[in-house]
């Protein structure tokens, strides 16, 4: 009879696992829901912090301006109260039968005035045809005058204006003419308290008699449009 006996585990001992043997792997735990509340909200805040910082360089003392721009404010009759010396010429040309200024749009004989005291008005529309030394050649066109009025106490510089042309019900572009007498924009500045004509030629030919004109006297001023009948 054998004495040998086994005694019992003790409580709380987990034999060793056998050799070659790995214990299943635990399963993944599962965020906590209190930690993902607090990281999203610590997300927030950095998010509207950074968003303070970049409104604050926007505005305040260092607020980034758009350039100014020159609005028209007012029109008035072509040539009324006009008691500022004139530098330039005009050519006698026919007056059009001046079309109904639109919401947007000004008639021939009206005159607009900028908010800086500078002054446009168009005059004297006839009708002509370029000459075969002329760009371009041989074109029935549309001849008026252009007068920068400045009443500022700054100089205009001449040369800065943009002068574009439509024509016809389906506003085709109408292309400056240069010919005798139609020599573009002047390279010269207009003083303050004085003023400046230039004779100024658009494609219009002879079927066509509606006639858009589009000045600015800069490039930093609203461009005028003016609209009318050129008499055929």
């Amino acid at each position: 009879m054998s004495h040998d006996s086994t005694p019992p585990p003790m409580p709380g001992y987990t034999p060793p696992p056998a050799p070659g043997y790995l214990p299943p792997p635990q399963p993944p735990q599962r965020p906590n829901r209190t930690t993902t509340v607090l990281v999203a909200a610590a997300a927030a805040v950095v998010a509207a912090v950074l968003a303070a910082v970049v409104t604050a360089r926007v505005g305040g003392d260092g607020e980034a301006e758009a350039a100014p721009t020159v609005t028209v404010t007012q029109t008035v009759p072509a040539g009324a109260g006009d008691t500022v010396a004139d530098t330039g010429s005009d050519e006698a040309t026919e007056e059009p039968a001046a079309e109904e200024a639109g919401e947007d749009s000004y008639g021939f004989d009206d005159t607009i005035v900028y908010d800086n005291d500078v002054e446009v008005s168009l005059s004297k529309f006839s009708r002509a045809v370029s000459s075969d030394y002329a760009a371009p050649e041989n074109t029935p066109y549309a001849k008026f005058t252009i007068k920068i009025v400045n009443r500022s106490d700054k100089k205009v510089d001449a040369s800065m204006m943009t002068v574009n042309c439509a024509y016809g019900d389906e506003g085709k572009e109408g292309e400056a003419i240069y010919d005798d007498g139609l020599d573009g924009l002047p390279d010269t500045s207009i003083l303050a308290g004085r003023s400046l004509s230039v004779s100024w030629g658009c494609e219009l030919p002879k079927g066509e008699s509606f006639l858009q004109v589009e000045v600015a006297p800069d490039y930093e001023s609203e461009t005028s449009i003016f609209t009318g009948e050129v008499k055929k």
